[in-house]
Parts: structure tokens; C-alpha cells; sequence
């Protein structure tokens, strides 16, 4: 049956919608002040509410009275130990405002979630228990929601009633808070003191602290202007799909991110910096004479324009960056660590690139803001970066427009969101510097040398036998005039990669600068060989996204371990076993078998010469080489009966 505790049919309201987040330390009523809301509001149904006092009995922290902390504490780890661990929403409404509240874990170990529910809030509700006043914990919030463009805040001092209400008591803590909270940019702070579990200053003014004159907290959410911030900026219009049912009808579909658009206004693709004008604005309901920022609206233009999904449309006389490089804070939310250089993808908009972090600034701790110095970033760290994408893509600084300036990570293997960034300015190197035009380029010159480009990328386990197979394939192409350039893994490390170590964040470098080597041979026509443990399939993936379809040929030269270690022709297994030698892969390290190499040798029972003329028959099966006859005849005969 669809009505209130009281008796009342639910509020039908059209008016706007306003996002806000609940953030603090534990323990500091949180949920107990959402569920005082939504209680206060006439937000609950009965069955709810008898639900509610059923589990009050059970998990309730209040003793005899009703814990509306757990209509927010859904999840049943939350109820047996009373925190939040996951990020829970709820809606409600009342005659003068909609809203959508995120209430968010105050645990350190759960900054992901909390940040998560803080990058689509307007404002920010951070609670201070009056008992404790300003914590580490209330620093670390305030500074997550002021870095994720959060530019309202109410600081609810909530259990007042523990300290008999004192004014002196608030006075303090607002103090307090307002000398720190000076150096994040919050656009307004409004202190309110509360007792949550009682509901004073909630919905209704207190009447048990006269010397408070301000609003309760509902007052104050149905009054707070943050629309205008949205109205203010500039036009931006992020295209998501392209709408074509038919040939008489072309229209971009997407989400008005900021400003204001109407009929006829001049508009430009950022990207391309190509200039047209608006012909309709169309929705579900018909044509509208103008958009503005939250508006979802198909949008056709009065030229026919190249553009597909992920594009911005601009106005013409205030328009984003576009750039392939850009320097961005950046949390990351995954147990994994982000290692620099490692290819990744990126979401920004509805644009979606490959990208890598290639250097992080530094690491910030965010209970004191200091900066650290970081190689690498584990689960909930924050840090300044730069970011370089395949491509260039059009963004505003986050602290100008939070839609055009934000971006999710992607992890490319897993397909996971692994970290969320906002962008602080262009590097502008993507526009400083251009593809200086060849006249001779990869077809000319692998034509000369009769021979299709390609990479033979050899992957496995140190003394799997990759350097034996490789040696011998390269000396059968050049005995029959074949150009070659074979890179191994140990030679590398003599000059270009001399400078780096075996840290999971040092291999990642070693296959980036060996990659980029790899793609610049390939266009000079080489068949290049690179032998490399390469444990990692991501970083093999990234080597392969360098280069076009087809000339990146992943060879998976599969030795058990424990034929590797009775081999251990350097006696590298005896010093990693021995703790002498960390990091090694097989025995510290992981190894990350390819799952679809383009060819699969097994070793076991196998000679050199026969693994390697597998691949030689692969190579002229698929026309990459061009011969009559076995090029492994030609080989030497100590090469052709020898082991691994």
C-alpha cells in the first residue's frame, strides 16, 4: 500500500534535483542523519518502518529507540559491525526540492567508495562528531570533495545534544574547520549544529539552542543555489550517439554537460575545429528552442560534419583544450598497482583512447597534503600525473568544468575501472609538435627487401629457450637474404635499458622503450625479433597496439618451470631461490602465459632447429617471407642438432 507512516500520499515534485554526499569520520552519524531525513520528510512507507523498528531490536546501537541509521545500511557486514563500507543512495523529495544523497564510508581503507559517491555530488554534508571535533579523517574528506570539484559544503556538527548543546563547543569546531578548509576553495561553508539521532535542526529548527539562528539542514538543501554554476560555463555538448534511422535524418544524441544552447547558434567540433550551426534541438516530446546543461536532447546540424561518438561540440568563441598530453590528479581504486608506462585506457567524456601515465609527480598524503615522492600508486592513493593519450582529445581543466575535465582508467586486460583523474592543464606538447611528412615510408622500404615488416615478439620464462629459438630463425632469414634485427633481452640491458632494474615498474619501462624501438625498425621494413620475458600481457598488448594488424606476432615459447630451473643455464633460478635475486620471474615474480599467441611452440621433446622451423613455416605460410625450398637447410648443421 503506497502511503506514509502518517497517513500521506507521496510528493509528486517537478522541481530541480540537487546531489549531495554525507562524508566524515566513523561513527559520526552519517546514516543516522539520512535516515532522520527521509523519516522527518514522511520518506517512509509502513512496512518499512515496522522493518526498521524489527531491526532496530536486532542491530540497532540507540538501545530502546529506533536506529535510522540502518534504513542507509543496507548491506549486512554494515548492520553486525554499525559502518558503512559501500556507497549507498537514496532518494527523496519535498514540496520545494528532489534530492539524491550518497552516503559514504568514513573508513581510510574505503577512500575509493567515498570518492566515487563525492565525483557526481553539487555539494558536500561532512559531519563532526561534537565530542571529537575536526579529525584526520574529516581533513581527508573535506580535501577529496574539494579535489573532486565540490564547491558547497554544510559542516553538520551532529551529537550537540552529548555536549548539552553547548554554543561554545560549535563555536570551536566551526573555527576550527574554517581555518583549515580556507585552502580548499569551497565556493560556501555554512556550519549547523544538530543532533541527528533526535532530529534537532534536521527538518525542524531546534528550539534547545536559541543562540543558533541559522536554517535545519533541509532548509538549508531546498535554498542552496548550485544550478547556476552548470548555467554559467560554457556551452558543452558531448556527443554519445549518432542518431541515423534513416538517410533523410542525421542527429547527435547525447547530455547538455554545461551552459546553454539554442536554434541556430554557432557551434564548433572541438576536435576538428570544423564550424556549422544548430538547425533543431529534438527530443522524445518534439523540438526545443534551446538546451541547457542536464538537458538529454538529439542535436542536428545545419552542414553535414564528420562526427562520431565522443566528440565535443563548443562554442565557437570559448572552446576546450585539445591536446595529446595533459597533467591530471588521479585516485587509484585498484588492489593492482598503477605502474608508469603501462598501457591503459581511458574514458574521458564519451571518449574512449588508450593512454599511459608516464610520470607521477608526486603522491599526495591527504591527512597533511604534503607531497611524496612515488614510483608507483597502490589502492586509495592520490597523486599529481602526467597523462599522454594515443590520440588528442578535447577537455577543460576539472576545476572549470567537472564533465569536460574528468576521466576514468581503464584497465585494458581486465576491463576494470581502476582509477578516476581530473585534469589540471594541457602539457600542449601533442600541439607543439606534428608528424613531420615522408617521402618514403614502410611499404617502400620493406618492397626493397621482399619482405613484409613484422615484430617476432618471443615471450617466456628465463631459460625457456626464447634466445636459441630466436638466434636460429634470424640466421635461416639471413642466409637467404632476409634483413633482420634481433633484440635481446640481457643486450638491451648493456645500453638503452642500463639504467633500469627488475621492479615490476622497471619492466614496464623495459618493454615500452624496447616497443617504441621495435615500431621505428618495422618501419624502416625489418623483420625484428625481440626475445623478452616480458611477464606482463598487457605490456605485450602494448607493444602490439604500436604497430599495425598483423605485424606484431606473439611468440610463446611454453617451457614448464621446472625445465627451466634443471637448465638454469645462468644460474639465475639457484641465486632467486636463495634470496639473492628478488623479483625474478617464476619464483617472486608472476608470469603471465599469453592466452592467443599467434604461434605456440611446446618445448618439451622438441629440438631448437624443429621449434624453429615452425615458426619459419608460419612466416611463409602467411606470405610475411617469400621463399622456395626450407630456409633451415641452410642453416648451419651445429645449429640444426643442437638443444636448447
Amino acid at each position: 500500500m503506497d502511503t506514509r507512516t502518517d497517513g500521506s500520499k507521496p510528493i509528486e515534485t517537478d522541481n530541480d534535483l540537487l546531489r549531495f554526499i554525507t562524508c566524515g569520520s566513523v561513527d559520526d552519524g552519517k546514516s543516522t542523519l539520512i535516515g532522520r531525513l527521509l523519516h522527518d520528510s514522511k520518506q517512509i512507507f509502513e512496512d518499512q518502518m515496522s522493518a526498521l523498528e524489527k531491526d532496530s531490536v536486532r542491530h540497532g546501537t540507540t538501545g530502546e529507540d529506533i536506529d535510522f541509521a540502518l534504513l542507509v545500511d543496507g548491506l549486512e557486514a554494515e548492520r553486525e559491525q554499525g559502518i558503512t563500507i559501500d556507497v549507498a543512495y537514496r532518494f527523496f523529495a519535498t514540496p520545494r526540492r528532489s534530492f539524491i544523497v550518497a552516503d559514504t564510508p568514513g573508513h581510510e581503507q574505503y577512500t575509493r567508495n567515498m570518492a566515487t559517491g563525492a565525483s557526481n555530488a553539487e555539494l558536500a554534508v561532512i559531519l563532526i562528531d561534537a565530542r571529537k571535533g575536526v579529525l584526520v579523517q574529516t581533513k581527508r574528506h573535506s580535501f577529496i570533495c574539494s579535489l573532486l570539484g565540490v564547491k558547497h559544503v554544510v559542516v553538520a556538527v551532529n551529537k550537540i545534544d552529548l555536549v548539552d548543546y553547548s554554543q561554545e563547543v560549535f563555536d570551536r569546531i566551526v573555527a576550527d574547520y574554517t581555518s583549515f578548509a580556507a585552502q580548499l576553495g569551497f565556493k560556501t561553508v555554512m556550519p549547523i549544529p544538530l543532533s541527528a539521532r533526535y532530529g534537532e535542526n534536521v527538518v525542524e529548527r531546534s528550539a534547545k539552542m536559541p543562540w543558533y539562528k541559522g536554517p535545519s539542514i533541509i532548509e538549508y538543501l531546498e535554498g542552496v543555489d548550485v544550478r547556476s554554476d552548470e548555467l554559467s560555463k560554457a556551452f558543452r555538448f558531448q556527443v554519445q550517439w549518432v542518431n541515423r534511422p534513416n538517410l533523410d535524418f542525421r542527429g547527435y544524441a547525447g547530455t547538455v554537460a554545461s551552459g546553454r544552447i539554442n536554434k541556430g547558434d554557432a557551434v564548433v567540433v572541438a576536435a576538428s575545429g570544423r564550424a556549422t550551426k544548430v538547425e533543431d534541438i529534438v527530443t522524445y516530446d518534439g523540438s526545443l528552442e534551446h538546451a541547457e546543461a542536464g538537458d538529454a536532447v538529439t542535436i542536428t546540424l545545419a552542414d553535414e560534419v564528420d562526427i562520431a561518438r565522443g566528440d565535443i561540440l563548443v562554442e565557437p568563441k570559448a572552446r576546450p583544450e585539445v591536446s595529446d598530453q595533459f597533467a591530471a590528479h588521479i585516485i587509484w581504486m585498484n588492489d593492482e598497482q598503477l605502474l608508469p608506462g603501462r598501457s591503459y585506457l581511458i574514458r574521458i567524456g564519451t571518449k574512449t583512447v588508450p593512454a599511459t601515465i608516464t610520470t607521477i609527480k608526486h603522491k599526495i598524503d591527504v591527512n597533511t597534503q604534503e607531497h611524496l615522492a612515488a614510483t608507483t600508486l597502490h589502492l586509495n592513493d592520490i597523486a599529481f600525473v602526467n597523462v599522454s593519450t594515443s590520440v588528442p582529445v578535447a577537455f577543460d581543466p576539472y576545476a572549470e568544468n567537472r564533465k569536460t575535465g574528468s576521466f576514468i582508467i581503464i584497465d585494458r586486460f581486465k576491463n576494470q575501472t581502476v582509477g578516476a583523474g581530473m585534469v589540471d592543464f594541457g602539457l600542449r606538447r601533442g600541439t607543439n609538435i606534428h608528424w613531420q611528412p615522408l617521402l618514403i615510408g614502410k611499404a617502400e622500404r620493406a618492397g626493397l627487401k621482399h619482405q613484409k615488416p613484422v615484430i617476432l615478439w618471443f615471450t617466456g620464462l628465463s631459460g625457456s629457450g626464447k634466445s636459441t629459438i630466436a638466434n636460429i630463425v634470424e640466421q635461416a632469414l639471413n642466409l637467404t637474404s632476409h634483413h633482420t634485427m634481433l633484440l635481446d633481452g640481457d643486450n638491451v640491458r648493456h645500453g638503452l635499458n642500463r639504467d633500469l632494474g627488475f621492479t615490476e615498474v622497471d619492466r614496464v619501462e623495459n618493454i615500452r622503450r624496447v616497443g617504441e624501438v621495435s615500431k621505428l625498425m618495422v618501419d624502416s621494413g625489418l623483420i625484428v625479433l625481440c626475445s623478452f620475458i616480458s611477464p606482463y600481457r598487457t605490456d605485450r598488448q602494448m607493444v602490439r597496439a604500436l604497430v599495425d594488424e598483423a605485424e606484431f606476432l606473439e611468440v610463446f615459447v611454453d617451457t614448464p618451470v621446472e625445465d627451466c630451473i634443471k637448465r638454469d643455464p645462468k644460474g639465475l633460478y639457484a641465486k632467486a631461490k636463495a634470496g639473492q635475486l628478488k623479483n625474478f620471474t617464476g619464483i617472486d615474480a608472476p608470469y603471465e602465459a599469453p592466452e592467443q599467441p599467434e604461434i605456440h611452440l611446446e618445448t618439451v621433446g622438441k629440438t631448437p632447429a624443429q621449434l624453429a622451423k615452425q615458426i619459419l613455416d608460419y612466416l611463409v605460410e602467411h606470405k610475411i617471407i617469400g621463399l622456395s625450398g626450407e630456409p633451415l637447410a641452410l642453416a648451419p648443421e651445429w645449429f640444426r642438432g643442437s638443444d636448447i
